[in-house]
């Protein structure tokens, strides 16, 4: 197990717009080693900060607002933001960015290593421009967390209520001195049973949290050390299922012969949330169908497909499903899986549908170079949310295809080219992998950029590999079909 912590944690989180060749050789690791007593140096501190955390879906998401200020006497570039070692391995989407100045894009961000373990890891965030002494830059810091609500209790029956809980520390982690900071929930209901009230009141002389309604707010803080905690929890009603899926294979297959896209997705879902108290009873389950109440099951599924999708598909491991609907005006497609997914039961499916390849590729008018845009990410669309463990995106381009280059705003971890062969393929195609972990459906609107070079020769390969085959056999008919194969000798 820990291992798979490490191996996590060692992940590079903002990859983006490298070539394909060159991610192979590219480390996914920071090439900064620390040992297992290093602290960060103190030459920045938190003037002010504000940590919102939205917990309206499934996965939280917190967005963290700082003020920083370079106290040393020299420019300094490097900042450290800490995790505990449990939980950065679950730390996915982390993207920083200047918040007064959005327009410039993401820092560079990476995980560090360490020679051994510690109970704290750190990911360095590089400022693209060195910050002078006596300066300010605020940073803007967000990420999700994976696995991070657990449901309590673990087990309810059926029609039961589902309440689950969220522990974090009310104060922000931070390797650096922070001078003023609060922490604000927003929460998807007012049915909050359960909540940590801290025995001090806040710098406001205020009861720490404060409430209104689906929001609370611990803080604000005065001074608070570097490395300091102050550990809460928060339990409240979420009737709706904890979607996580621990693997999504995505296969696209580029033909320009039959101008088609052909997108296939295999997922092994699981629903996160409380388990069955007693069995499933498929008659009270029946009954609920009438009035439609809120449920921790998983029931149905939306895939909105972009606009002139076609041919839709929907099997498990049983074979075809025939509980779906495909909208053709607005590309939606609706599943109902072959039962209701409750906590702790798993499901497994494919899904995959075709498109018109117009919609997604352009040639460059000169050369032999193409531009193919393409979702990196569909998947089901949740009022609730659904997050991914593991996503392996695999994009099959058209034989003879050469000079590739990728380029996303996703945090790619790993990318390969191999080898695809086919139906009478001779050299095979080219296939692109690429490898993202922990990712949420938040990134469904991030496209996948890859530019190739196609010369008009290589579109003739196949058919004349076809035509030389066919001709081959007929030739080798033909050779056959004249040869002497009688035994005695031919009269004259």
């Amino acid at each position: 197990m820990k291992s798979i912590v490490w191996a996590l944690s060692l992940i590079s989180t903002c990859i983006v717009g490298c070539s394909a060749d060159a991610n192979l050789t590219k480390p996914l690791s920071s090439k900064q080693i620390l040992s297992s007593t290093f602290t960060p140096p103190q030459v920045f501190r938190n003037v002010h900060l504000v940590r919102n955390i939205n917990l309206e879906k499934s996965y939280p998401k917190e967005t963290i607002n700082v003020v920083v200020e370079n106290i040393d006497g020299a420019p300094q570039s490097e900042y450290y933001l800490p995790f505990e070692q449990g939980l950065i391995s679950r730390v996915g989407g982390l993207e920083v960015r200047d918040k007064k100045d959005a327009e410039k894009g993401t820092f560079d961000v990476e995980v560090v290593q360490f020679d051994t373990y510690g109970p704290t890891q750190f990911y360095l965030i590089r400022l693209p421009t060195p910050l002078a002494p006596s300066q300010q830059i605020t940073l803007s810091i967000t990420y999700f967390v994976l696995s991070a609500l657990t449901p309590l209790p673990a087990s309810i029956a059926q029609t039961d209520k589902q309440y689950v809980q969220y522990s974090f520390s009310a104060y922000t982690s931070s390797a650096y001195v922070t001078l003023k900071q609060k922490t604000t929930l927003k929460l998807p209901s007012t049915d909050i049973p359960d909540y940590t009230i801290l025995p001090s009141k806040n710098a406001e002389d205020k009861e720490d949290p404060q409430r209104q309604g689906s929001k609370f707010t611990y803080g604000p803080y005065g001074e608070i050390p570097a490395g300091a905690q102050e550990m809460v929890s928060v339990r409240y009603e979420f009737t709706k299922p904890l979607n996580h899926v621990t693997l999504l294979e995505r296969d696209i297959e580029v033909s320009h012969w039959g101008g088609n896209l052909a997108t296939e997705e295999r997922l092994w879902l699981t629903n996160r949330g409380a388990t069955l108290k007693n069995h499933f009873s498929r008659v009270a389950w029946q009954q609920m169908q009438y009035y439609n109440p809120a449920t921790s099951a998983l029931r149905e599924l939306r895939f909105p497909l972009a606009v002139g999708s076609m041919n839709p598909y929907f099997t498990d491991d049983i074979g075809n499903v025939s509980t779906s609907r495909f909208r053709s005006q607005d590309a939606n497609l609706e599943l109902k899986p072959r039962y209701p997914v409750f906590g702790g039961w798993n499901y497994s499916f494919k899904v995959g549908w075709d498109a018109n390849l117009k919609q997604y590729l352009r040639k460059l008018k000169a050369g032999d170079g193409y531009v193919l845009k393409v979702p990196f990410l569909e998947g089901p669309k949740q009022a609730e949310g659904t997050e991914y463990e593991r996503v392996e995106l695999r994009v099959i381009l058209p034989e003879g295809v050469t000079n590739i280059n990728y380029e996303t705003t996703m945090p790619i971890v790993s990318a390969n080219a191999t080898t695809h062969r086919t139906f009478m393929d001779t050299i095979g195609r080219t296939s692109l992998k690429l490898t993202a972990l922990n990712i949420v459906d938040d990134f469904r609107d991030r496209d996948l950029i890859i530019t190739y070079d196609y010369p008009w020769t290589a579109g003739f390969r196949k058919p004349i590999v076809i035509f030389a085959s066919v001709l081959s056999v007929f030739a080798l008919a033909y050779v056959i079909g004249n040869i002497d194969v009688s035994i005695g000798k031919k009269k004259v």
